[in-house]
């Protein structure tokens, strides 16, 4: 005791991380103080770390007058009102130094006219978006310049709850800041009504401003690209959550090849497996996705997969929630053949089958909702193949206006809407009178996922 009592809290904490890391970590290394510092691993991957500055523009005023067409030619207004250039702050991680990759959050570079990336040795240099992808929150961007230096891959599948990690990123636009703590959970979901989610979730500090940076291991490997906080104020509460490096990875393959992620469908709805339902459907499991509903016609239908049925793995990796289901299938290319690990009953089978293009919806002009702003509808054909997939109609949605009331209430487009508080709705007039009381629940597909929004 004599000796913890006299070495600092700080050189205690390395102790420990080298004892409890043992060779799964590069351990941290004496300084010419015999102290223990991570700053040799910290400083061999702060280059691969970049500040991104975003400018946007946005309306001075946002007035629904301004909407009217009539009101604008009466007062002799523009067709468009007025904007003001507005300047963000976030943060990138160089993934590939050859073509200069640099991968980020969407949410950062959302409606940039102009990305401007800062490199630790302060070189300036513009950014050009390769693509992006809204559902996991991920974009990739590429600059033109020299001797940059490019962090490698961790494997984040390999992560465990208590593993040390490192975060890296640009807090409130200060500059450059390196935070540490650990892995708190796995497969956090339910962040954002249209992600494909599998978050991270770690104690490491994280900022306003830390978005896009890097989530590293005791190797010095990017497991995580840092994408939010949970904290009312906006600040960090020891609560933040950042994107697996193995989904980045796979969400950049394809926007380099494709410009977008190119989702599929297997054509089932889902539902986590609680005890309840393991028990009503007799499988003697705790974790996994039970199938609440298989489409019409669907690779689900066809592989034989049927109601009730119970996913417990995909690929060989098992699977513990809807949500992490539903992320894995949509990373999957159309095409791809994938075996499920099914149990139907006490009999366990595997299924396997490919991943097929997306029903597209209409093409049509939709018609407005007039209970929710800034939505507008199509409803679904008889006989059409949607029709029959869901064995009845519905409402397609056929645009959201970013920023409205249906928007901030969680409706995308391309959403198909078969039920509002529980009564199913196949025309604009039944989705009225079924919303007519407020708040009210909207039963929506959102591509293999079963969502509820609650509008109130």
């Amino acid at each position: 005791m004599a000796f913890a009592s006299r070495l600092p809290l700080a050189g205690l904490i390395s102790v420990a991380l080298i004892f409890a890391t043992g060779a799964r970590a590069a351990q941290p290394q004496l300084d010419a103080r015999g102290m223990p510092t991570l700053a040799p691993l910290v400083n061999q991957v702060t280059p691969t770390v970049v500040n991104i500055s975003v400018i946007t523009r946005s309306p001075l005023e946002d007035n629904p007058l301004f909407r009217d067409p009539f009101f604008r030619r009466f007062f002799d207004l523009p067709d468009r009102p007025p904007q003001r250039q507005e300047q963000a702050a976030g943060s990138g991680v160089i993934v590939d130094a050859a073509r200069g990759y640099v991968l980020t959050n969407h949410h950062v570079i959302r409606n940039a006219e102009q990305v401007i990336v800062t490199l630790k040795d302060r070189r300036v240099v513009p950014a050009k978006l390769v693509g992006a992808d809204p559902g996991t929150d991920i974009a990739l961007l590429q600059i033109e310049a020299k001797n940059l230096s490019a962090i490698r891959f961790g494997d984040s599948d390999a992560l465990q709850v208590g593993d040390y990690v490192i975060a890296i990123g640009n807090p409130f636009g200060i500059g450059q800041t390196v935070t540490s703590g650990i892995v708190s959970a796995l497969g956090r979901s339910g962040l954002s009504p249209e992600g494909y989610e599998d978050f991270i979730q770690t104690d490491a500090s994280i900022n306003p401003g830390n978005s896009g940076g890097a989530l590293i291991n005791l190797r010095g490997e990017l497991v995580g690209i840092n994408s939010a906080i949970l904290s009312a104020s906006g600040g960090n509460l020891g609560i933040g959550f950042a994107v697996p490096s193995n989904m980045a990875r796979i969400v950049m393959g394809q926007i380099a090849r494709f410009g977008e992620v190119r989702r599929g469908r297997l054509g089932i709805d889902m539902v986590d497996l609680t005890p309840a339902i393991a028990a009503k459907l007799g499988v003697g499991v705790q974790e996994g996705v039970a199938i609440a509903g298989v489409h019409a016609g669907s690779p689900a239908e066809k592989a034989g997969l049927r109601e009730q049925d119970v996913v417990v793995a995909l690929n060989g990796r098992p699977v513990r929630a809807a949500a992490e289901l539903r992320a894995r299938l949509g990373l999957t290319p159309v095409g791809e053949e994938i075996e499920l690990r099914v149990l139907r009953g006490k009999e366990a089978r595997s299924v396997r089958t490919r991943i097929a293009p997306p029903v597209k919806p209409a093409t049509a002009e939709g018609k407005p909702v007039p209970h929710l702003q800034g939505m507008s509808v199509v409803e679904i054909e008889k006989g059409s193949p949607l029709f029959r997939q869901l064995r009845g109609g519905g409402l397609i949605v056929a645009g959201v206006e970013e920023g409205s009331r249906a928007y901030h209430a969680g409706f995308r487009p391309a959403d198909i809407i078969h039920a509002v508080s529980g009564r199913r709705v196949q025309t604009l007039a039944q989705f009225q009178r079924a919303a007519a009381k407020s708040p009210y629940s909207v039963s929506l597909l959102r591509g293999d996922a079963s969502l509820t929004i609650i509008v109130r």
